[in-house]
């Protein structure tokens, strides 16, 4: 009998309400769920109920059997089993998608100069891209053709796996949630049928994405601009030409943060508009793909005289929304090894020692108290794993939950400085309702105050959050 794989359902499950609604892939590729400061929809991807049915149901037809197998795609000599119900997404055709690890779909070429991304995705599913050779991170394991069949996905701390397949020149990016087994069928399945032309060199049209500029959105209108500043000393703004004064370790003045670093000519026209700003170094949650994010990149971006923000996103509170989660048993030994993953990535970013790292620590059920103690666990073993490898640990998380928690907490390892999300509309980083006003000052302050917008600067567009910043930064 062969076996039927049922269609993927999506179900977007309000944090504030507890209300799902269920609709087809189809709607969730047509537009994200709306995002407030009050609450956030999550998105999960549902396979199969756990104990369903292997065998094909009486009386199914071919077509219908046909239709629940993978089908196939090719991309310059290299054939991708797709299973049901997920997208196929062909960036060489639309090169403004953004290549999201929150979906389930396979992503084929090279993203384009700037991909228009939502402000923020935290959590992954399972998920390919398919891309020429030299696109595809350098920590690749090369696998040759007649391997991939047997090829085994090992558990990461990333949650990911990245594959050169040198008889195409064809490297495969593929990420998974929680179970890397889907993943691994999908590679297996993976065929190289003829090396293409130009050992999988890119197009002659295809330039470096920093040359390239970005496509123009429909004019937004402007926001307000803050009617409150930042505690501390005023920070007069470098010129884009002038490095930023390495002699402050903190940053004041106007940030915002998109799901993937945007491109060179992006950040220049943004330049005069903003100081700080954030960039996703890794984690297991990371939701968006990086193209642009190099080492290169975080040199020119600091010589224009931006202050970054190193953030990772890792593994999430246990009751929490995002699949990906440590838990009550495993925050220490979870927390040790995601500080360790992220001093890794700042170091292959270029990142220097003594600077600040950021561990992103989504919203979650402050009120439920053992979560909440393994929280506190996993903090303690980042700030202290990273303290030791001569890092700054600082912590991005809600203002109602994580910061006020470990700001709140006894007995445990603190971070140096944070980054709080009160999406108020109140740029200022004291007076919040959730936090002392004696924790952490001064100079170590950042607050999200308005989530997911668009804005545009310097003629080009982008989805932010905005945050005003006197806090530690890079």
């Amino acid at each position: 009998m062969r076996r039927v794989v049922s269609q993927t359902a999506v179900v977007l499950l309000s944090t504030a309400t507890g209300t799902a609604a269920v609709a087809g892939v189809g709607a969730l590729h047509a537009a994200a769920p709306a995002r407030s400061s009050a609450h956030e929809a999550t998105t999960l991807i549902l396979g199969p109920p756990h104990g369903a049915a292997r065998s094909a149901p009486r009386g199914a037809s071919q077509a219908s059997l046909a239709e629940a197998r993978p089908r196939l795609v090719g991309y310059r000599g290299v054939r991708v089993p797709v299973p049901a119900g997920w997208a196929v997404v062909r960036l060489d055709e639309d090169p403004s998608a953004c290549v999201r690890y929150d979906r389930h779909a396979v992503y084929l070429g090279r993203p384009g100069p700037q991909p228009d991304c939502p402000a923020r995705v935290v959590g992954r599913t399972e998920a390919v891209h398919v891309q020429p050779l030299h696109d595809v991170a350098a920590s690749r394991t090369v696998v040759h053709a007649d391997k991939l069949g047997s090829f085994t996905v090992q558990p990461s701390v990333g949650h990911e796996t990245s594959l050169a397949l040198p008889e195409a020149g064809m490297g495969i990016t593929g990420v998974y949630g929680t179970d890397p087994a889907a993943l691994q069928r999908i590679l297996r399945g993976t065929r190289v049928t003829a090396k293409p032309h130009g050992h999988g060199k890119p197009q002659a049209q295809h330039q470096p994405h920093a040359q390239q500029q970005p496509p123009a959105h429909a004019q937004p209108q402007e926001p307000a601009k803050p009617a409150v500043t930042p505690s501390g000393p005023a920070v007069r703004r470098s010129a884009p030409a002038d490095p930023p004064p390495d002699r402050l370790d903190y940053a004041s003045g106007k940030g915002f943060d998109t799901c993937t670093a945007p491109s060179l000519s992006t950040m220049k026209a943004w330049r005069s508009s903003f100081d700080v700003t954030n960039i996703y170094i890794g984690g297991a949650a990371r939701g968006c793909e990086q193209p642009n994010l190099t080492a290169a990149w975080v040199k020119k971006v600091r010589k224009m005289g931006y202050r970054i923000l190193p953030t990772y996103v890792g593994l999430q509170p246990p009751c929490g929304t995002r699949p990906q989660k440590f838990t009550t048993r495993n925050a220490a030994s979870q927390g040790k090894k995601t500080a360790a993953d992220a001093v890794a990535k700042a170091k292959a970013l270029g990142i220097p020692v003594d600077k600040p790292i950021y561990l992103d620590l989504e919203a979650y059920k402050s009120k439920n108290a053992p979560c909440k103690a393994a929280v506190l666990r996993f903090v303690n073993a980042w700030v202290q794993k990273v303290e030791q490898k001569h890092y700054k640990p600082c912590l991005y998380g809600s203002a109602s939950s994580g910061v006020h928690d470990v700001g709140a907490a006894k007995g445990i390892a603190k971070p140096v400085g944070i980054w709080f999300a009160n999406w108020d509309g109140k740029a200022r980083v004291y007076g919040d309702r959730f936090l002392s006003d004696d924790w952490w000052p001064p100079h170590r302050r950042i607050k999200q105050y308005r989530g997911a917008h668009r804005e545009r600067h310097g003629g080009v567009t982008l989805n932010i959050d905005s945050s005003i910043a006197d806090g530690r930064a890079y």
